[in-house]
């Protein structure tokens, strides 16, 4: 059928039919045909699928697209959305990511691993996490973004962005998350053993907001997973996907990212397939 309408201004129906060896009637039938309903439901489901994809700009796979629709009302399987997909050729934006590998070590005495891998917040603003990332642009070269992130919400709370990696970074993330809450007195804050978090200034900071500061031990990413999670999503969904020209470009996509897409609209799966900003709102309505 679509072989032969795409080809009628070049031929007509009857050149058309005999060249893939089928009466014309055949044809003529199939124009008047009416769609059953099951076509008709697996192609609502089909396009069902596409406008989630389509939605979160092709950063979703499967599960995502299952959970979305599943909240939205419309029941349906991960098995079921897999089918759909590879009919129309969908995946999710994936890049691979280069892992680095280092030598374990034990935490300096006066550096206390407080948190011990215990990303289970009981309610927000009660333990938090920060790191820096590098995102590379055509003009500056290398630039950081360093990050602060709530366990219990996993929503990115407080970021800074520049072109250096410096403890002002480091401290200027930490300011921008303390400006949303009350009071920060007895929140810890993990990061790892890095300079920009070892260093007087931002000791300092911590000290005069009354945070309790926790440490990695050294060579173990996974005592900070959450926020090296969050900058590997970043970077797979949004800045391996781009070719910034200069940081201001930059300073652009990564807030609308975080802001636009990954706060209030990206589901997670370690929160109960909410969104960051969902699950903040739940626990404020918990302690209203």
């Amino acid at each position: 059928m679509t072989f032969i309408q795409d080809n009628l201004n070049h031929y007509t129906v009857s050149q058309l039919c005999s060249a893939l060896k089928f009466p014309r009637s055949t044809y003529y039938k199939a124009l008047l045909r009416v769609p059953s309903n099951r076509q008709e439901e697996y192609e609502k489901f089909s396009h069902e699928v596409k406008q989630v994809y389509d939605d979160s700009k092709q950063r979703y796979g499967a599960v995502k697209i299952c959970r979305t629709l599943n909240g939205n009302g419309i029941p349906c399987s991960v098995k079921r959305v897999q089918r759909h997909m590879v009919k129309q050729g969908l995946r999710s934006a994936v890049v691979k990511k280069y892992n680095r590998h280092a030598n374990c070590g034990a935490v300096p005495d006066d550096k206390a691993n407080i948190l011990g891998r215990d990303f289970e917040a009981e309610t927000i603003h009660q333990e938090w996490c920060t790191d820096i990332t590098c995102i590379h642009v055509q003009k500056e070269g290398w630039t950081y973004l360093a990050s602060v992130m709530d366990l219990c919400s996993r929503k990115s709370i407080g970021y800074a962005y520049g072109t250096s990696m410096t403890a002002e970074l480091a401290v200027e993330a930490v300011k921008n998350a303390c400006l949303n809450v009350r009071n920060t007195q007895g929140i810890l804050l993990h990061s790892d053993l890095g300079s920009q978090y070892t260093s007087q200034a931002f000791e300092s900071y911590l000290h005069s907001q009354g945070i309790l500061h926790s440490f990695s031990r050294k060579g173990n990413p996974y005592d900070n997973a959450c926020i090296e999670s969050f900058h590997s999503v970043l970077k797979k969904e949004e800045v391996h996907l781009h070719t910034y020209r200069d940081s201001k470009e930059a300073r652009r996509a990564i807030f609308e990212y975080i802001e636009g897409w990954y706060n209030r609209k990206r589901i997670h799966s370690a929160i109960g397939y909410m969104t960051p900003q969902q699950k903040e709102e739940e626990e404020l309505k918990k302690s209203a």
